[in-house]
This record gives C-alpha cells, structure tokens and sequence, in this order.
C-alpha cells in the first residue's frame, strides 16, 4: 500500500476545509497510507518587505524539507509547475507503484508560496491551474485529486 504525505505551510481554520478535507483523507485510507503534516506558517506584517517575505519562505521551507526526506515522489505545488489531466496525474502514482518506491510527498507553500530551495529538492512540480487558490482549498483539492487517480487506477466509478 502506498504511503502518501502531504506537507502543508498553515494550519486549516475554517471548519469547512477541515470537514472537506477529512472526508477525503478518510475515504483514502481504504486505498492508500495518508498522512498530513501541518507546519506552522511564519507571522509576517500586514505588508512585509521582500526581504521578510523571503526569510519567511527560506524559514518554511527549512521545516518542509525536513518532512519530504525519505519519500521518492516529492512534488511541490506551485503555479510554474507542470499541469496534467488527472488521468496523467493516476499515471504518476501507476509509475511510482510500478517502480516500487510506494511512497509519495506533497508540499503546499503558505500564503506566499514555496521557496526556489523547496522546488528544486522536488523531484516534480505540480500545477493544479495558472488561477491563485487558498492554500487551504488547494489542500482539499489535492486530496480529491489524489482519490480520483486511485478511483482510476482501480477502475472505481468515482470518475467519469
């Protein structure tokens, strides 16, 4: 069975994302390990300078990439990433399992996204849409994604 992270910059607020969320990871657990790790998110002024900005995601992304060691997937999230269908999305999960890594991690940035160092240790980079998403939705939306590839990778009538 695969093991899947999801490594993410925030902790979810809104009852609505939490129960969103849990739905999905709760119907995984039949098709796949799931594990999320929250990492708390650097407190910056209402408009920090860049140079905040970057200690921000430099300090992020030191704490994430403790988390990706280990797994042979890591991909980040981030808008200058490779976009797929979610048919070619199953298709990376069918490639990992098939190479027998069996072990997948995702990183979500904060509201400032990922640091460069982040990316680069990522062995893929994952856009969902050239459209901005709260970092939270992109969390459920990368939780349904991830069950729509195990509905197709077992022929399951979740997707269509």
């Amino acid at each position: 069975m695969m093991n899947i992270r999801l490594v993410c910059v925030g902790k979810m607020k809104e009852p609505f994302y939490r129960d969103a969320a849990r739905e999905y990871e709760k119907r995984l657990t039949k098709l796949c390990r799931i594990e999320t790790i929250e990492l708390p998110e650097t407190r910056l002024p209402e408009t920090p300078s860049p140079a905040q900005v970057e200690k921000a995601l430099y300090e992020e992304g030191q704490a994430a990439l403790k988390k990706l060691e280990g797994f042979a997937l890591r991909a980040a999230l981030c808008v200058e990433g490779t976009q797929a269908s979610s048919e070619e999305f199953a298709g990376t999960f069918r490639g990992e399992a098939l190479l027998g890594s069996q072990s997948a991690a995702f990183v979500i940035g904060g509201s400032f996204g990922l640091s460069e160092e982040v990316k680069k240790a990522c062995n893929k980079n994952i856009s969902f849409s050239r459209m901005t998403f709260p970092h939270h939705l992109m969390r459920v939306i990368l939780l349904e994604q991830i069950y729509r590839a195990f509905q197709i990778i077992t022929g399951g009538k979740y997707h269509k």
